[in-house]
């Protein structure tokens, strides 16, 4: 599978992660280069945005995946 496309601007890691080079580099292997559908902050990204992606949200939560859409698609209405 090729690279993400957020992986060269992932405000995730590009921000939040110094100075936690071994636990980026698993997640960046498993997500970002690897099952990048699995990353919750993709699924967020591709359903409603990079700008609606909160910064909070880390790779592994898919319990906020679907709250957050939920969240965003109510705002709109």
């Amino acid at each position: 599978m090729a690279d993400c496309e957020c992986l060269p601007t992932c405000l995730f890691f590009n921000d939040r992660m110094q100075g936690m080079d071994d636990m980026v580099e698993t997640v960046k292997t498993r997500l970002c280069k690897g099952d990048n559908e699995a990353c919750a902050r993709f699924q967020v990204y591709k359903a409603i945005g990079r700008e609606n992606v909160p910064k909070d949200l880390y790779p592994t939560q898919q319990s906020r995946v679907r709250v957050i859409i939920s969240e965003f698609e109510l705002q709109k209405k």
